[in-house]
């Protein structure tokens, strides 16, 4: 059965089934799937770690445990940390999914020029360009300076 989805769960989701694709060995990978089959407490054991220690694939796997509530309390600010900690590290992953939280007003305010700036950092035109459209031409200048201007930390 079909069930009709946002773009906001087609952003989930992309990030999801991405990061499904680059686990590595060892903890991240044993994690992921500790994660994708629900046991919360394993998952969160062995990435914690990995994501303290600057692994940006843990990192956007608790920021989306945070998000979802998933074995932790579900928590905002602590997602959105996550997801910048990793974005910035260059995950253009971890890049889209904050460009789909400012889009929608999710977990941050809602901010078409940091999203578009995210989606543009992450190489999603895309996604971007679907963005612009409800954007000012004033937004759109502002969003690629800021791309412009962004480093990786």
């Amino acid at each position: 059965m079909w069930v009709a989805i946002d773009m906001r769960t087609v952003g989930i989701l992309f990030v999801a089934l991405t990061l499904a694709g680059t686990a590595v060995a060892g903890s991240l990978e044993d994690g992921a799937e500790a994660l994708a089959r629900g046991d919360y407490a394993t998952a969160l054991r062995l990435l914690r770690p990995l994501a303290e220690n600057g692994n940006p694939d843990a990192q956007i796997n608790l920021g989306n445990m945070y998000f979802d509530g998933n074995g932790v309390p579900q928590d905002n600010a602590e997602s959105v940390k996550w997801y910048l900690l990793a974005a910035d590290q260059g995950s253009a992953d971890a890049q889209i999914a904050l460009g789909f939280l400012y889009e929608y007003g999710e977990a941050v305010p809602q901010d078409y020029v940091q999203a578009h700036k995210w989606f543009d950092l992450a190489g999603s035109d895309l996604y971007r360009d679907t963005l612009a459209a409800k954007m000012t031409p004033a937004q759109i200048v502002e969003a690629q300076k800021l791309a412009r201007e962004w480093k990786p930390k």
